[in-house]
């Protein structure tokens, strides 16, 4: 059984050993420099020195920083609570569907994961510019509203206006909710999927209704498949930051935004690096209150 064992363990560190050594060369090693870059000094233009100074996250901490945080973090907020609400109805319908027509749905679900981010966020402007098709249905809607409105012998319109829907905070905020309301469907359904029907029938027949039974059986039941979405949906929508600066006006900017800021135009790779890993450490608090949430869960279920 030992050399049974000792086999095992062999064949397991081959198995292990490249992706492990891919892991650390390549997202460990460069991490860490970063991580130490937070802790230095520009000295010129390309140079930086290593001085262990905290002047980076005290900086960090400024008001017009921290401003620029909680922005950030309510936009994710605010996206994923849509997210949520838009999610659930879809993965609900999902998971009562039939059989054949349910993995169709799935798929099409996962189908704008087929098609390049920059992508789709170009297909966004060109349906929510002025020139788009949003505003070409509306000035179509006000030109026949107007015309029967003369025809009825009403005062007109007026002179058409387009929608602000580009380049704003909406923009931002409806870009975010498209690229990431699937990471909300897909754990909300696989929680969903994997309810006991037999307690919702038990529900109805005792007269709760639909709305109580969503709200007081359905909804405690997924919750693990609710926090999973919040926490895969808030995580990437807080460091968003190709859907802020194509979508985005100059009061739009998040916080992803300012950190490419520094590393590109300012040149002020310390400072970018310390707001990296402040938002790192967002991230990881985010993580362990989930862990701790779940790990509550489990044990009252227990």
């Amino acid at each position: 059984m030992e050399q049974s064992w000792r086999k095992a363990k062999s064949v397991f560190a081959l198995v292990l050993g490249p992706p492990l050594f891919w892991l650390v060369l390549f997202f460990l090693i460069p991490l860490a420099i970063v991580w130490v870059y937070s802790f230095g000094t520009n000295i010129g233009l390309t140079q930086i020195a290593f001085t262990g100074t905290f002047s980076n996250y005290t900086r960090a901490i400024e008001p017009l920083y921290v401003g620029i945080f909680v922005k950030s973090v309510g936009v994710a907020a605010l996206t994923t609570g849509l997210c949520i609400v838009l999610g659930f109805p879809v993965a609900l319908a999902i998971t009562f569907a039939p059989d054949k027509l349910k993995a169709w749905l799935i798929l099409l679900i996962m189908l704008p994961f087929w098609t390049n981010l920059l992508i789709r966020t170009y297909a966004l402007i060109a349906v929510l510019r002025d020139e788009g098709y949003v505003n070409m249905t509306y000035h179509w809607l006000w030109t026949h509203a107007g015309g029967l409105m003369t025809f009825a012998g009403l005062k007109p319109l007026g002179d058409f206006v387009p929608l602000e829907l580009l380049h704003n905070n909406f923009a931002v905020v409806f870009g975010l909710v498209y690229v990431h309301l699937p990471f909300m469907v897909l754990p909300l359904y696989s929680a969903l999927d994997r309810l006991d029907r037999s307690l919702l029938e038990a529900s109805l027949d005792l007269g709760a209704g639909h709305a109580r039974t969503m709200l007081q059986i359905v909804a405690p039941l997924a919750l693990p498949g609710i926090a999973s979405g919040i926490l895969i949906t808030f995580i990437p929508a807080l460091g968003a930051y190709l859907t802020p600066d194509l979508l985005g006006g100059p009061d739009s900017q998040m916080i992803a935004n300012i950190i490419e800021r520094q590393f590109k135009r300012a040149n002020d790779w310390p400072f970018g690096a310390a707001l990296s890993f402040l938002l790192m450490y967002m991230t990881f608090i985010a993580i362990a209150l989930q862990a701790v949430l779940a790990k509550r869960n489990a044990g009252a279920k227990a």
